[in-house]
């Protein structure tokens, strides 16, 4: 396994991390879908030891992620072995009581919590985890004094900021001031990293390190889906309904899928490969972070780890997949 260190910070992450998603099950936040299937413990648990065992010692979780299920869950499996691992965890979509997830008495509960959740004293990297700060940012000045005031009193290692636009990307950088931007981005969505766009400049500018989740457009480009028999998803599985599952959208990826076994094999393992070293690619890129639910799921992600795309193989996929792009909803 590789490293890179996130930005300045000197915290030093695998470069196939792991995102914890999935660890807290099923669940809706102000009636929306926001989990994802149930995972059963001792398969999740499997999963770690070996991802741990074969060099991973980042973890991606948050506060919502089954309205702490996910920390809870995390925490349990890791045990003693909880303070020798990098473990970042997320603030802004669990409101609780509060009128808005950013003011900044919740934040500061909320990394309480988190910590108690996570059975630790200073949680790693502490993300604000999209970019609405309320109307006209009303809650961004106070949120941002909270989360550095959590920084300077030990509680917080470093800061990342989570956002889902480069204009949001944009307006929140020079005040919020993150050592790590995180976002969605893989093959068929490059808007953040890529040469030449404004984050990736403010990315190399500001010594800024991007975490990318979603690195495998959650299995569709591993070729896990068929156009013929779509994926059926239960209720308060965020993946419900969502275009990116229809058959037109699956028909569109099926022969870019076939291409890419064509050149670099059949298995699973080599299509996990090609989409995880395709962003690792980005020397901006400190860590992709797939979820995961079980062992097999870990070694199809793992099994690419030291074998990094050459310069050609990177320009074939990217000319491959050049105009296709993926619905976000």
């Amino acid at each position: 396994m590789n490293y890179r260190t996130l930005g300045t910070t000197g915290i030093k992450v695998s470069e196939i991390s792991l995102g914890c998603w999935t660890l807290g099950g099923l669940n809706w936040v102000d009636g929306t879908p926001n989990g994802w299937a149930n995972v059963d413990e001792k398969e999740v648990a499997e999963a770690i030891d070996y991802a741990i065992d074969h060099g991973v010692n980042h973890f991606d979780n948050a506060d919502v992620y089954g309205n702490g299920r996910a920390e809870r869950m995390l925490a349990r499996i890791l045990g003693k072995r909880t303070k020798s691992v990098v473990i970042a965890t997320k603030v802004g979509w669990f409101k609780g009581t509060a009128e808005h997830a950013y003011d900044p008495l919740h934040i500061r509960h909320q990394c309480e919590q988190s910590l108690k959740n996570l059975r630790r004293d200073y949680i790693d990297l502490y993300y604000f985890h999209h970019g609405n700060f309320g109307e006209n940012d009303r809650y961004l000045d106070d949120a941002v004094e909270m989360i550095y005031r959590l920084k300077d009193g030990g509680k917080i290692r470093a800061i990342g900021q989570s956002a889902y636009s480069t204009e949001d990307f944009l307006r929140l950088l020079p005040r919020v001031k993150p050592d790590v931007l995180q976002s969605h981005e893989n093959i068929l969505d490059e808007r953040l990293v890529a040469d030449g766009t404004p984050v990736r400049r403010l990315l190399e500018e500001r010594k800024m390190s991007f975490v990318a989740f979603g690195p495998l457009e959650q299995g569709l480009l591993l070729g896990k889906y068929s156009s013929k028999n779509p994926p059926k998803f239960e209720p308060g599985d965020h993946r419900a309904n969502a275009q990116r599952f229809s058959p037109e959208n699956i028909a569109k990826l099926e022969p870019k899928i076939e291409r890419l076994r064509s050149r670099f094999g059949a298995g699973t393992e080599e299509l996990a490969r090609v989409a995880l070293q395709y962003m690792l690619h980005y020397q901006v890129v400190a860590a992709v972070i797939p979820g995961f639910r079980n062992l097999q799921q870990v070694k199809v992600n793992l099994r690419g780890a030291d074998r990094p795309l050459t310069d050609e193989e990177f320009n074939y996929v990217r000319s491959l997949f050049q105009n296709l792009s993926s619905p976000r909803q």
